[in-house]
């Protein structure tokens, strides 16, 4: 038999049915369906720029909401009820929720790459609902356990986090190398914390925004850039000259998607450096492709996260080599959830929590 808790609660829901067209509505609460799952009650949402666009456009490339669907997949929560397989987890426990789980069968599952996974269930992803509700279902190995010294606040920026962690490992990072990070938003800001953490030296945050220089400053980057509006070439030559890297940087990471950006990116990165496209934007830009070719340049994607990331996350927070408190900038209630969408899309704060329908605050 399953353990579960006598504990009570709303399964309240924050439902998009279509763009701009928001509701709540109680659902019934989610019930183990595989003996290695659990249930978690939901403490705090983070809202993530996925949320944003799906209430924006309803769509996020072929990712289109038809039905009806629970937004949210920033989770981190307390268990209630585990199966009877489940043997790292028992009620009580504080977790952080990996929102996507995998087929464990196709080829990128089976060769490690599950981010990759052809049959993927993830939060707030059409057809699947997300984890803005009072309760929440997933498999036991994809809830990480929060050491007592982690908050549930921090656990919802986990998620956030992991992408980072996954990003910076596609840079490859190591000791006392030069990172230039475009975007400084919560997942730049983050590669910056990580980049720090793996012992890059010299760390660039690039923004149009100087509120978000200012914070990146602040928080893990050695230097800052604003780029102006001039041809990319320009840009990276002014960038490179102020902060003291002329060969250019051993990794350079989009985390903003735009397409200047992108292109300055290449002009930036050294000769046979790393450049991650973290950031997602336009279907199609105009590359500077002739650059990549002559240079060499290692040019990698990167998409969520994979195996290790979570965890190498949760212990990034625990040991203090990355401070996530420092981006929260709010928490909401439940009901005022709408309120935190449109402050995120006026680009209000860095990152705004959302307490779950039972959580007090």
């Amino acid at each position: 038999m399953s353990q579960t808790t006598t504990e009570t609660g709303s399964n309240l829901s924050f439902i998009l049915n279509k763009p701009y067209d928001v509701k709540f509505e109680e659902r019934p609460k989610p019930t183990i369906q595989s003996p290695h799952d659990v249930v978690v009650a939901i403490n705090y949402t983070g809202i993530c720029g996925s949320d944003v666009h799906y209430w924006v456009e309803g769509r996020i490339g072929p990712f289109v909401v038809k039905d009806p669907m629970v937004l949210g997949h920033e989770s981190a929560g307390t268990i209630v009820t585990v199966g009877d397989a489940v043997r790292s987890l028992k009620v009580g426990d504080r977790v952080a929720i990996e929102p996507g789980f995998p087929c464990r069968r196709c080829e990128p599952c089976l060769s490690g790459h599950y981010n990759l996974c052809i049959d993927m269930h993830f939060a707030a992803t059409p057809p699947y609902d997300g984890t803005l509700a009072g309760f929440y279902a997933s498999p036991e190995d994809f809830c990480y356990k929060l050491p007592e010294s982690v908050s549930l606040q921090e656990g919802a920026l986990i998620e956030p986090l992991a992408v980072a962690v996954h990003i910076v490992k596609q840079a490859e990072i190591k000791p006392g190398q030069s990172v230039v990070v475009m975007g400084a938003g919560p997942v730049g800001l983050l590669c910056c914390a990580v980049a720090k953490a793996y012992g890059a030296s010299k760390i660039v945050s690039v923004d149009i925004v100087p509120s978000r220089l200012e914070f990146a400053a602040s928080y893990a980057a050695t230097h800052t850039f604003t780029p102006e509006r001039k041809p990319a070439e320009e840009n990276a030559a002014r960038l490179l000259e102020e902060v003291g890297i002329p060969e250019g940087a051993d990794a350079v990471i989009d985390a903003s998607g735009a397409e200047p950006s992108i292109q300055t990116s290449i002009h930036v990165v050294r000769r046979g450096g790393v450049y991650v496209q973290g950031g997602m934007g336009k279907p199609d830009i105009t590359f500077p492709i002739m650059t990549l070719c002559t240079k060499e340049v290692t040019c990698k994607g990167s998409f969520r996260y994979g195996s290790g990331d979570y965890k190498l996350a949760v212990e990034l927070v625990a040991s203090k080599k990355v401070d996530v408190k420092k981006l929260i900038t709010g928490t909401v209630k439940f009901e005022d959830a709408e309120q935190a969408f449109k402050d995120v899309k006026a680009g209000t704060g860095i990152k705004c929590l959302i307490a779950g329908p039972n959580e007090k605050i």
